[in-house]
């Protein structure tokens, strides 16, 4: 099922835990990818019921059969998933083999971690949302890839092209052979900042660009566009635009179907996205 008037993004039903899928992503054969939903888990109270954060008070055995769900959902298996320490940065690691598992199956021997990068197979990347931005990015010149999170901290840090410039180190990555996604994240209209947040990205980004990120409300008051803040990042970055891709799902706007921060104030479960280069 698609969201209406989205070609962009594609609800996936037939499985015990819902997902979404993304069509310019469905298109590279040597990838797998998805994004969860708060359906099909087993989680209750507030975190009702695919949660899949560990550290926001959850039963921890329910997130671990949440994990069991949508990675058979979605196809990879529990114990190849590494997962990110999020702390609003730009810190990118690299991920190799003997990472699988952290953050899921066994703990993490890294802190801070923001972005996750790797060019080997069988090795599925997690990072965590409620609002913030998912950014996907695949290089299909090296098959690398890369998954980041970026709140209005990270966007105004330029995640994606820090994330970028991670992978042109260790893949020889070049902007032109990468398609991004952004992902499902909280839309403008849903997305109230105050003075503070708004004098940020307008000391980042030229006056052209901010026609398409913020909308002045007067008494201190704006709407913020993270979607349109890291396409200019990415265009910045040297992506091609016709590679950048907007799901144009707005998590507060379905909070029925995903978890939301500003629409729930908080009394939240977490959303992951997942990517893998095929075995």
């Amino acid at each position: 099922m698609k969201f209406k008037n989205n070609e962009q993004a594609v609800l996936n039903t037939d499985k015990i835990a819902p997902f979404i899928t993304f069509p310019i992503l469905s298109d590279i054969g040597f990838i797998k990818h998805g994004f969860s939903t708060r359906l099909g888990g087993v989680s209750t109270g507030i975190y009702e019921s695919m949660n899949l954060g560990f550290s926001n008070g959850d039963d921890p055995d329910s997130v671990t059969v949440n994990y069991k769900r949508i990675s058979d959902s979605i196809g990879f298996s529990t114990e190849n998933i590494v997962t990110t320490d999020q702390v609003h940065n730009t810190e990118i690691r690299l991920i190799t083999a003997k990472d699988k598992g952290k953050g899921v199956v066994k703990k993490r021997d890294y802190k801070g971690i923001d972005g996750l990068i790797t060019n080997e197979p069988g090795i599925t990347l997690a990072t965590y949302y409620a609002d913030c931005v998912p950014l996907y990015l695949v290089d299909m010149k090296n098959k690398a890839i890369g998954l980041s999170h970026s709140g209005w901290r990270g966007t105004v840090k330029r995640m994606g092209k820090v994330t970028l410039e991670v992978m042109q180190q260790n893949f020889n990555t070049k902007p032109e052979d990468v398609i991004t996604l952004i992902g499902p994240s909280i839309c403008m209209d849903c997305y109230e900042v105050s003075k503070d947040v708004a004098e940020a990205f307008v000391n980042e980004f030229n006056p052209e660009q901010m026609k398409d990120i913020l909308l002045d409300k007067g008494n201190d008051k704006y709407q913020l566009n993270l979607w349109q803040a890291n396409r200019h990042i990415f265009i910045d970055a040297g992506v091609k635009d016709t590679n950048i891709h907007i799901s144009s799902v707005c998590t507060s706007c379905n909070s029925d179907l995903l978890f939301s921060h500003r629409a729930t104030k908080g009394k939240r479960g977490t959303l992951a996205a997942f990517l893998m280069i095929k075995e």
